[in-house]
């Protein structure tokens, strides 16, 4: 009696885990992540690079990574409900791109800021360096630069989904 044993993965496979990866970890759908790819292709610089500092620069995401969300998808809420705001204004779409010199905030109504609150009470998160944050009775942050490679959380390879991608 033979046992099973698991075949090798494909050279495929393993691109397409990587990027299935991404896509799980930054909550894209496919045809919005294709376009976040052909933003990345047109722009200077390595793609797969590129590609990570576009996912990063996600308000869905900085609202994560500063703190005032528990998840992802907890902070993807925060921002659909309107309780963020981006330069004073209130913005309400999770994918939108986040610039150097932009002021995260949080709307100045008890729901919006009670949500927030909770979530930086608990949050044991580092805040990375593209990015700093201002605790107090307004919770505010503000990105300081473009992010790059060593600013991104997940352990990724770039390259190997750009391989698969530029197909």
């Amino acid at each position: 009696m033979h046992t099973f044993r698991r075949s090798k993965p494909t050279e495929y496979a393993i691109h397409l885990r990587e990027k299935q990866k991404v896509k799980h970890y930054y909550g894209v759908l496919e045809a919005q992540f294709r376009r976040y790819f052909e933003k990345a292709d047109r722009a200077k610089g390595n793609t797969g690079n590129v590609l990570l500092s576009l996912l990063e620069r996600r308000l869905d995401n900085v609202v994560y990574r500063l703190g005032f969300g528990l998840s992802r998808a907890h902070a993807r809420q925060l921002v659909s409900h309107g309780h963020i705001t981006v330069n004073g204004r209130r913005v309400d779409i999770p994918s939108y791109l986040v610039r150097p010199g932009d002021v995260i905030g949080v709307r100045n109504r008890p729901k919006s800021r009670k949500a927030v609150e909770a979530s930086l009470a608990e949050c044991q998160r580092e805040v990375p360096e593209f990015l700093s944050r201002t605790d107090g009775p307004e919770p505010e942050g503000h990105v300081l630069r473009l992010p790059e490679m060593e600013d991104v959380s997940i352990p990724v390879q770039p390259q190997l989904i750009v391989e698969l991608c530029s197909k």
